[in-house]
């Protein structure tokens, strides 16, 4: 349906870069925008055109729009804002919104782009970028049911599950959970290993031994190799982890979920944040616990 033309994609960072090039991958043209020169320069080398602002990118696109940006902010003022997204649209346009963003913001993203003739959908991906390179993030999406049939195939280049989760919201609210787990693992795994070497075992032996039991994990197998390197690039921030759990604690905030795990762990990225950590990788949370203990989880 939408081989024919230009796809438009904003946003090319750590995860939009990899997402917009398997796109072109797959045979797809692409008109891209971001504030950063150098990765537009890059997809331009890889066969897209660059574009001017986000306006542009609407008015030039085939009918579907992809956003890939750090928070809720950033998607409203690339939709809403001066030459945003909105100001330019073809009726009938679809945002697909890779973001990780607030449910709330989200449904007003959706409410926003219906006013205008076009039709938003969440779509919040998992998997860092180490999946957004190889094309097999996990995504989730929120919006019209009718809207995600028309673009999951395309999803699909850019992930190896596409879900629908529900009405506008219910996308980015499914991420806010797996942003739960996802950080309440690394600290159980950083706080297991810790205790394993600050008593005298060799964390090696001690992954070796338990990743192929009830413990064993998605996270735990992507993880501990890098604690072991002592490897903390980023592949996911501490900073952006922080912020999908501020909209987790935010969110289950209004609707009275009690969420005290989440609370203890966003202490710990806190803490983290305030040790000049902040754009490590979310897995450098075990230098939280290796400080306290005074050991370090290394081969």
């Amino acid at each position: 349906m939408f081989k024919q033309g230009k796809i438009g994609f904003i946003g090319l960072g750590i995860m939009g870069k990899p997402m917009a090039k398997n796109l072109l991958k797959a045979g797809y043209g692409l008109i891209v925008y971001d504030i950063v020169k150098q990765p537009v320069e890059e997809l331009v080398e890889a066969g897209a055109v660059a574009a001017a602002s986000c306006a542009e990118v609407a008015a030039g696109c085939n009918g579907l729009l992809f956003t890939m940006l750090p928070n809720s902010p950033h998607v409203k003022a690339a939709l809403t804002g001066e030459n945003g997204v909105l100001s330019a649209a073809p009726k009938g346009l679809i945002i697909v919104d890779t973001s990780s963003i607030a449910p709330l913001a989200s449904q007003e993203m959706y409410e926003a782009a219906r006013a205008a003739g076009a039709h938003y959908l969440e779509a919040p991906v998992s998997g860092g970028e180490p999946k957004a390179i190889d094309g097999t993030l996990a995504i989730m999406a929120g919006g019209d049911e009718d809207v995600f049939n028309k673009v999951k195939d395309i999803l699909l280049v850019v992930g190896s599950s596409a879900v629908y989760c529900g009405g506008p919201g219910s996308g980015n609210t499914t991420k806010l959970a797996n942003q739960i787990i996802v950080a309440l693992n690394i600290a159980a795994v950083s706080e297991a290993f810790v205790l394993a070497t600050k008593a005298g075992v060799d964390p090696v032996k001690v992954f070796a031994a338990i990743k192929g039991g009830l413990a064993g994990s998605t996270v735990m197998n992507a993880k501990v190799p890098l604690m072991l390197d002592g490897n903390f690039k980023p592949g996911f921030r501490i900073e952006l982890h922080i912020k999908d759990l501020q909209n987790a604690l935010d969110t289950a905030h209004a609707v009275g979920a009690p969420v005290p795990l989440t609370a203890g762990i966003m202490e710990i990225m806190q803490a983290l944040k305030a040790d000049g950590k902040a754009k490590d990788d979310h897995g450098g949370v075990v230098q939280f616990y290796e400080k306290l203990a005074g050991v370090q989880v290394r081969k």
